[in-house]
């Protein structure tokens, strides 16, 4: 179907579309495109947004961030809104300085309903009964102009988020799970009140606990820095420049001619001079001070990572295994998938406290820590006697 919409790209437009958001009813629906397979960052290049009685209207912010900014957040900000997997939307759209003051996450609501595979499609279809274009979601949203059919399909992202959230709020509500969603809608807004991009690092490549050597780990972050630097310059994704597990691959071989380098596998030798230019890179480091070169981090304190936990730690371990046959178990009997129940991190969190730090296991000591852990009440509640009842006698109890 040829969704109906409103494009705009310039800020007497945004004026205008704001205007009439302003003067629709009830919440926004909202959703993003961006091109972080192409862009060097995850910014926004579409931003959609349906409000009943006002209509739908899709913004293209490039170039004039500022100006969108400053129109829409005095009438989305502290809103209600509606997105489908907000915590994949919520960055770039705090970029563009609007927060949500109320959420429903129509993605996390089909989880906590019971549906293994929530995607927006599935769920339109299973609550509204009608059936999604597909095909552009990953298409380069940079793109101008961008296409017709792929803002038809933007625009649907939105045009039925509302009649989904009313539909699944029913459901909740029959399951007797709508406080359990409001807490975790509520997480995800507190969550991203005050976000802020994180620092990029070279120590954020999978693979860099592998490197056991000064120089391998001083390679890497030269390699990473120099990709970086090339990246952010020419606004391109740094993997288009070099993929992650090639420069592991580089850090770990430590090439000491050209050669030996282009025969990596994945690197772009046929990218004129780049196995001469990626070289000079190596050379530099090869011939730095090793005193200057990055040391391995020490671990962070917490859980350890799975092959360390089981040598070193193995009735931990087993404990680990028996809390998540309970977690399974509870969440099977709610229709939950576990990690909803409780996130893995929290659970591998709260078991190495109880196994390894003489934490107390009395259920109210366990809900104090699972709080403290960032577990929600409702999480809490149906999972702090679980730890005390499995954990108790093996390590302790009561």
């Amino acid at each position: 179907m040829c969704a109906r919409y409103h494009f705009v790209d310039t800020p007497e437009g945004f004026e205008r579309a704001a205007r009439a958001l302003d003067s629709g009813r009830g919440p926004f629906a909202i959703d993003t495109e961006r091109a972080s397979a192409f862009r060097y960052d995850d910014r926004a290049f579409l931003v959609q947004i349906h409000r009943r009685g006002a209509g739908t209207f899709l913004f293209a912010p490039e170039g004039y961030r500022g100006e969108l900014s400053s129109v829409l957040a005095p009438v989305l900000n502290e809103s209600d809104w509606i997105v489908h997997a907000a915590p994949e939307d919520l960055p770039s759209l705090a970029e563009l300085d609007l927060h949500p003051g109320r959420l429903f996450d129509t993605a996390l609501a089909g989880r906590i309903a019971g549906y293994d595979k929530p995607n927006l499609g599935a769920m339109v279809l299973e609550f509204c009964g009608i059936e999604l274009e597909k095909g552009h979601g990953r298409e380069n949203w940079s793109t101008v102009p961008l296409p017709q059919d792929w803002l038809e399909y933007a625009a649907e992202d939105v045009i039925y988020l509302g009649d989904l959230a009313d539909a699944q709020a029913e459901l909740l509500e029959m399951q007797g799970k709508t406080d359990a969603a409001e807490q975790e809608f509520s997480h995800i807004v507190d969550e991203f009140a005050d976000w802020t991009p994180s620092e990029r690092t070279w120590r954020s490549l999978k693979g860099t606990s592998a490197l056991h050597s000064a120089r391998s780990r001083a390679v890497a972050q030269a390699v990473w820095n120099a990709r970086e630097d090339e990246a952010r310059r020419k606004d391109i994704s740094p993997s288009m420049i070099l993929p992650n597990k090639v420069i592991i691959a580089i850090a770990k071989e430590l090439p000491a001619h050209p050669g030996q380098l282009a025969r990596i596998d994945g690197f772009p030798q046929r990218r004129r001079g780049s196995t001469r230019r990626w070289f000079t890179v190596l050379e530099k480091v090869y011939a730095s001070d090793p005193a200057t070169w990055p040391k391995k981090q020490p671990n962070s304190g917490g859980a350890p990572g799975k092959s360390a936990w089981q040598r070193h730690h193995p009735e931990s371990w087993d404990a680990l295994q028996t809390m998540r046959s309970a977690i399974t178990a509870v969440a099977a009997d709610m229709n939950l998938s576990p990690e909803i129940l409780l996130t893995p991190a929290i659970l591998r969190e709260a078991v190495w406290e109880l196994t390894e730090h003489d934490v107390p296991r009395q259920t109210h000591s366990v809900a104090a820590l699972l709080a403290e852990l960032g577990a929600r009440p409702w999480q809490i509640e149906n999972t702090a006697a679980l730890f005390s009842a499995n954990l108790g006698g093996e390590f302790g109890g009561d």
